[in-house]
């Protein structure tokens, strides 16, 4: 009996500082979901995509870019990496409801509730990555 293995793969972008950026992600998101038939996480994968991408550009200067990674068959790990050490609060723990007249801080929660896992990681040359995994929970 012939077992079918799905070998992993990786992709990544570098954005620009440029509001166009997170439009950019999601075409690119949408194109490789589609080679490698993950179709059914497009839309909760743009969502994330656009929330994580849209937090580099607004709150780093520096570089900063888009990962994709399938760990294994039907998962997708989605990370956001920029120069910036700080590790925004609501990576640390389910982040807090905003209340009804604040201007930000509704995006990271919904990250934390649309994925099946998340969390940071300091990157070794400095600033972090932060990520998601989609695809059922492992």
């Amino acid at each position: 009996m012939a077992t079918t293995v799905s070998p992993s793969w990786a992709y990544a972008l570098r954005l620009p500082q440029d509001p166009r950026a997170p439009g950019v992600a999601r075409q690119a998101l949408r194109a490789v979901l589609g080679a490698h038939r993950l179709g059914a996480l497009v839309d909760t994968a743009e969502l994330l995509a656009s929330e994580l991408v849209t937090n580099a550009l607004r709150h780093t200067d520096g570089p900063y870019g888009l990962r994709l990674t399938g760990p294994e068959r039907g998962r997708l790990r989605l990370g956001v990496w920029d120069s910036s050490p700080d590790v925004p609060p609501p990576f640390a723990g389910l982040p807090r409801r905003a209340a009804p007249d604040d201007e930000g801080g509704r995006g990271l929660r919904i990250v934390a509730v649309c994925a099946d896992a998340w969390g940071a990681t300091a990157l070794p040359q400095g600033g972090k990555l932060l990520w998601v995994e989609l695809g059922g929970r492992p």
